[in-house]
């Protein structure tokens, strides 16, 4: 599957990630423009799960949602409501995994990528697709199902 994150109404650099991605099953949109993971959908014709975030103002649709896939659970969510920008965020996004039953979180809002496994729990923040804050390019994630559990790749365009 496709992770995007903040792509703030951009969607140039999504599209060439979904091609040069090979074969996508579903796309998740961790909010900040969760709209654009809905137009990445109806043009491509890929599934698509999308969350608010901070900037989607107004627009209806869910804070978090939890997806199943393959028998894993994964938690979508923005990051914003947990204060993803504070140090202790990793604590409030452990704490919200371990009360979902998840066994991954992706996040966005910092606009920079990270894959990190934390207290069997794997954190994974695509970056942002249109304004990245940790380097000049632009940042998605692929995560990968497995018999043995879900792998992370951060792909920078």
């Amino acid at each position: 599957m496709a992770v995007f994150s903040d792509s703030h109404g951009r969607l140039t650099f999504a599209f060439q990630a979904l091609r040069s991605a090979g074969p996508v099953d579903l796309i998740l949109h961790a909010g900040d423009h969760c709209s654009d993971g809905l137009k990445l959908g109806a043009e491509t014709g890929i599934a698509v799960k999308a969350v608010r975030g901070n900037c989607d103002y107004g627009l209806d649709g869910l804070a978090e949602e939890i997806v199943e896939l393959s028998g894993r659970r994964i938690l979508l969510t923005h990051g914003h409501l947990a204060g993803v920008k504070q140090p202790s965020s990793r604590g409030n996004l452990l704490a919200a995994a371990r009360e979902n039953g998840v066994e991954a979180v992706v996040f966005g809002h910092t606009h920079v990528a990270v894959a990190e496994h934390e207290g069997g729990v794997l954190l994974f923040n695509p970056g942002s697709i249109a304004r990245p804050l940790d380097q000049e390019r632009p940042s998605y994630g692929i995560l990968e199902i497995t018999g043995e559990g879900i792998i992370p790749y951060i792909c920078r365009i």
